[in-house]
């Protein structure tokens, strides 16, 4: 192994350069307060900036009210909303990582309760999660499930208000101090929803063959790099398969589209298009289990995206292993290596991997006020090394 294991090599994006390849997957934490940031997102956020993230992604960021997952999500729509976050980024970046934020549109899935609530849709009005509920909106008027509210459909003008919502979220997150943006273009949310032919089932410019269905996600595109400063990295989240209609050869052609329009990196998920949400139940009804996917199994998207599209991509999925992570960059199969629920699970697994890979002189990473305790720790013999982190 090499002094410097790839998943500690830096990568420099536009004027941005990353520590390690690292990141921090965004996580729905369903902790705001119409839309605001508590103290729950400093706290949460912090700890994978002391954990050594390279980049540290806050969570689904809605950019109207009406784009919240859930009542209790994150929002972007107001200038207040972006002056809550200062304190998070600023300390992010006080850790030597990166703060990134996701703007997002829920779309028809929208409107919902927490996943420790089932995730299930609200009548239109409840306030059992604080702000009343509210009637989602989506491409055409297709549900998302048996049970769920059929969806307002976008007119043309509401399409171009919505763009227009993407870039001012855009030029509200510069103000908050990020300095990475994702555009949330997976899981059946808004932007998804319009690539789906499932899902999209409009006869105008923003319908029909694949072209017309992509409309919607380069006009935000466009939008959004235009308010974005240049010198700042772009991602996009796709769901590069998501079973339905939208296959890993219309994400290769998507990715070459949103390259041309100032993406740097494309985040490639999958799913989520049609059904209850993951954390509920699977296609036959039985309830979801990770345990259920194999390791890295999302890996191949990120790889034909990168080769076919020439961009870099973030492997995503079921990535817990830091010799797994470090096999994936060195055979050139992703450039970045997003991580979420093993970061959870283990806030320094970041710290953790660089002594698993034995990167030189691992416990540089620690911040000042553990790494004192921590070299004393070792040198007592208690074991600091975690195999198979």
């Amino acid at each position: 192994m090499s002094a410097t294991p790839q998943l500690f090599s830096p990568l420099t994006i536009r004027g941005v350069t990353l520590k390690n390849r690292v990141v921090l997957s965004p996580l729905c934490m369903y902790s705001a307060d119409s839309g605001v940031a508590t103290d729950w997102q400093f706290a949460h956020l912090s700890a994978f900036a002391r954990g050594g993230v390279g980049l540290v992604f806050a969570e689904a960021t809605a950019v109207e009210p009406k784009g919240r997952i859930t009542p209790k999500c994150l929002g972007i729509w107001t200038d207040a909303q972006a002056e809550a976050l200062k304190p998070t980024t600023r300390f992010i970046e006080s850790m030597g990582s990166v703060p990134g934020l996701q703007i997002a549109h829920a779309g028809r899935k929208a409107s919902a309760s927490p996943p420790w609530d089932g995730g299930k849709p609200l009548p239109i009005g409840d306030t059992s999660w604080g702000d009343p509920s509210w009637e989602v909106v989506g491409p055409s008027a297709v549900p998302l499930a048996e049970g769920w509210q059929t969806p307002h459909a976008m007119s043309e003008t509401d399409i171009g208000e919505m763009v227009g919502a993407f870039a001012d979220a855009a030029r509200r997150a510069v103000v908050a101090g990020f300095k990475v943006l994702e555009i949330h273009g997976a899981h059946g949310y808004l932007i998804h929803s319009f690539l789906s032919p499932l899902s999209n089932q409009r006869n105008d410019a923003y319908g029909g063959d694949r072209a017309g269905r992509m409309r919607f996600a380069l006009e935000v595109t466009e939008a959004v790099r235009a308010a974005w400063p240049e010198d700042l990295p772009l991602f996009f989240r796709v769901s590069a398969v998501d079973g339905k209609g939208w296959e890993i050869e219309d994400s290769v052609a998507l990715s070459r589209e949103l390259k041309a329009r100032g993406v740097d990196v494309v985040d490639c998920s999958a799913g989520g298009i049609s059904g209850a949400p993951a954390f509920r139940a699977k296609d036959d009804g039985s309830p979801a289990k990770s345990g259920d996917r194999p390791l890295g199994f999302q890996v191949p998207y990120a790889e034909q995206v990168r080769t076919e599209a020439d961009i870099k991509t973030m492997a995503v999925g079921r990535i817990i292993e830091a010799r797994q992570a470090e096999a994936i960059l060195a055979e050139g199969r992703a450039d970045l290596i997003g991580i979420g629920r093993e970061l959870m699970y283990d806030p320094f697994w970041t710290l953790h991997a660089a002594e698993v890979l034995d990167q030189e002189n691992a416990q540089a990473g620690w911040p000042d006020q553990y790494r004192w305790a921590i070299v004393r720790r070792a040198d007592l013999g208690a074991g600091a090394t975690r195999p198979g982190v």
